[in-house]
């Protein structure tokens, strides 16, 4: 399905680490790759253009805005791209066998997790603690509860947790029990001050309200959920020799994808008496500690807290 809008110029966005994507996924001329975060569509170009004259390319996103300026920026590959519109833990349904756009067993499949920088910038869509805007952050607009709502029927026990849990907030208490006091909230600039004075943080290198609003983030998308399922999906999209590569931006995405790859390559299983896995495993790791953005992307400040890891899976015995 390819999505148009008559605003796809809204959404401009330098994508990370290219170069080390290209190269993480093994991408040559032919092939069928998956980009299951699309974006503005950067590294979906680079793929096809690495991947020409006749590699085919399917790319998923949740974000109506997203899809439009993929959709006009990739317009010159023609046939060779497939735009869907869906969350990308359901990629199986969306992009798997017996899908409409099926064009697997994929030789590559990526995963950009987390927040775009158009979504951050434009005040409208409720991501910013510093441009004030409704309280919304959905991904997709169209669909779901937003921050506001989450927070109208949240209790002090649960809001804690989940500022403590998501957004790694030590201060959580202190700061969900401010948050219920000023219900309700409307307005993404006053709920930052409320958290920053409740806060008690001086003299931050980042604003207060940073973990407060990645927590808040991470739940109305569930996108530690979308990671999970999408992780589960993987041996049933990706052909044998082929590859899956996420590049996460903050700790918990990243410790979830590093266990999940370190038992899908059987690192951590249980082992015979000459240290070989009980179970043979069906993927191996490319490069244990992964690619660093700010190493290998220090141009881009984007890139900075970002990581890649890979792991590829093995031909069948």
């Amino acid at each position: 399905m390819t999505v148009t809008s008559p605003t796809p110029d809204l959404f401009v966005h330098q994508s990370v680490l290219l170069d080390a994507v290209v190269e993480a996924l093994d991408v040559r001329p032919g092939g069928r790759w998956l980009d299951g975060t699309l974006g503005g569509g950067g590294h979906s170009q680079a793929i096809l253009e690495a991947s020409g004259p006749d590699g085919v390319l399917v790319g998923i996103d949740r974000d109506p805005a997203a899809l439009a300026a993929a959709s006009a920026r990739l317009a010159r590959f023609g046939e060779r791209f497939v735009a869907v519109h869906g969350r990308f833990g359901d990629v199986l349904d969306l992009a798997g066998p017996g899908s409409p756009v099926w064009q697997g067993p994929y030789d590559g499949m990526l995963l950009d997790i987390g927040v775009s920088s158009p979504q951050l910038d434009h005040a409208d869509r409720g991501f910013s603690f510093r441009n004030d805007g409704p309280l919304d952050m959905r991904m997709d607009p169209t669909r779901g509860e937003t921050a506001a709502q989450l927070l109208d029927r949240l209790d002090l026990d649960e809001l804690t947790r989940i500022l403590r849990t998501y957004g790694e907030e030590p201060r959580a208490h202190r700061i969900a029990r401010a948050i219920l006091d000023g219900r309700p909230w409307t307005r993404t600039v006053p709920l930052a001050e409320c958290v920053a004075r409740a806060s008690g943080y001086r003299d931050s290198r980042t604003h207060p309200a940073t973990r407060t609003f990645q927590a808040l983030r991470i739940v109305v998308n569930d996108e530690l959920g979308e990671l999970d399922r999408a992780l589960a999906a993987a041996d049933g999209l990706i052909a044998p020799g082929g590859r899956l590569v996420i590049i996460s931006f903050h700790s918990l995405e990243d410790r979830a994808c590093k266990h999940a790859f370190r038992q899908m390559a059987g690192v951590d299983a249980d082992k015979d008496a000459y240290g070989n896995p009980l179970t043979p495993p069906a993927w191996r790791l490319v490069g244990r500690r992964g690619v660093s953005g700010k190493q290998a992307d220090a141009h881009n400040p984007r890139a900075r807290s970002a990581r890649l890891r890979t792991i590829e899976k093995l031909p069948l015995p």
